[in-house]
């Protein structure tokens, strides 16, 4: 009896973590397909095409909502106002959230507007609303960037070559400006499987990326419109579902790249995967009631960002995976079955899907010897599942490492 009440739990998890691991492995597979390259002949007449039509420079509105970014946000925005681009053409926008006097008289000098709302509970979507209601200019496109986030000169020269071609949302490449310790290397391999599997692949077999919470932008008449819908501290995942709810395509931009500081320390780490983790749960049960209408429409997008929601985070499926093999491996010894090969199946399965989805620069010997650093992360992230409230709305502000 005891043996029948194992073997069905035994089941039932590895049904579980199963279908989390298949769908990554899935589209780290699509991710490996072939782009077909554009002839020389058909390059040649369609740069020449482009070269005799007037080139169009199109506004921006650049917004940082800082939330206590002191020590990031006066050289993020110093750098990014020498775009080589139209200067008429782009304005950025700073909302000051509980920021030092100092560092507001240091953003005053700057040729930007910056804004100093006062939240009785600050959230970036909050912030991102004050500034659409106290800009009253109108532009034909919205940026948004966190304060820690840098880019190059050619910028927004390259996002004005994207948005020409008629796109209405864009997600550029995040990836980690800093590498400092394990724990800041982790986090930006993580980040690059997450381009790899939610982003690139996505759209190569022509479904919208993921947001990822900046270097992301929007026509500006359709964030104005929606951008008051927002409601939680998942503004990302908010954003996501309105956009596909709409059928707007999310295009991922491989080749622009925006500059992000990765956590460097537990504390921060385990905050951060804290608010992440709250979002996917809240996002999750609010795209639940919508599914039958967009399977009614054929929704693909949406269907599939809310399967998304339900998958258990990768690093948890590693340990766990691992953990489960090596379990059902002892209980094989007490008990005759073969019940341990399906879980050393699965966690092959994780382990070639996280390999094929690591871009070649970062499958180094030096970078897969920080997993040691994993197993004390992961069990923050289980931690953090004590601490969830889906209820709750509340911006969890992750703190930058001096």
């Amino acid at each position: 009896m005891i043996w029948h009440l194992i073997h069905i739990i035994d089941i039932i998890l590895w049904v579980l973590m199963a279908a989390s691991v298949f769908y990554i492995l899935f589209f780290a597979l699509v991710s490996t397909l072939w782009r077909r390259r554009v002839s020389e002949l058909t390059s040649y007449l369609t740069d020449k095409a482009l070269s005799m039509r007037k080139k169009e420079y199109f506004s921006y509105l650049i917004l940082y909502p800082a939330y206590n970014e002191d020590r990031v946000i006066v050289p993020s925005v110093r750098q990014f106002l020498g775009q080589y681009y139209p200067y008429e053409n782009f304005h950025v926008a700073v909302i000051s959230d509980h920021m030092q006097p100092e560092t507001n008289q240091q953003l005053h000098e700057l040729p930007i507007t910056l804004l100093q709302p006062v939240f009785e509970k600050s959230s970036k979507a909050k912030a991102m609303q004050y500034a659409i209601d106290q800009i009253k200019e109108y532009y034909d496109f919205v940026i948004i960037l966190d304060a820690d986030n840098v880019v190059d000169s050619h910028f927004l020269e390259q996002l004005n070559e994207e948005c020409a071609k008629g796109y209405k949302a864009i997600q550029c490449h995040r990836c980690a400006k800093n590498n400092n310790n394990d724990i800041a290397v982790l986090d930006g391999v993580s980040e690059e499987i997450n381009n790899t599997i939610f982003r690139k692949a996505h759209n190569r077999i022509g479904l919208s990326s993921a947001l990822i919470g900046s270097g992301m932008c929007f026509d500006y008449k359709w964030f104005k419109n929606n951008v008051h819908k927002l409601s939680t501290a998942g503004e990302d995942r908010e954003l996501e579902a309105l956009l596909l709810k709409q059928k707007v395509y999310i295009h991922y931009e491989s080749n622009i790249h925006v500059f992000d500081e990765k956590v460097s320390n537990k504390d921060n780490f385990q905050k951060q995967r804290l608010r992440w983790m709250t979002a996917q749960i809240q996002s999750f049960f609010n795209l639940l009631p919508y599914i039958p209408h967009a399977i009614m429409t054929c929704n693909l997008d949406f269907i599939d960002k809310t399967i998304q929601q339900a998958l258990i985070p990768r690093s948890m499926l590693v340990i766990a995976t691992f953990g489960l093999s090596i379990l059902m491996t002892l209980v094989s010894l007490f008990f005759d079955n073969l019940w341990y090969v399906k879980w050393w199946c699965l966690f092959l399965a994780i382990c070639i899907a996280l390999y094929i989805a690591t871009p070649r620069q970062l499958r180094s010997h030096s970078v897969f010897g920080k997993i040691l650093s994993l197993p004390v992360l992961v069990w923050r992230m289980v931690m953090n599942i004590l601490k969830i409230d889906r209820k709750n709305t509340d911006f969890i502000h992750t703190t930058h490492d001096k």
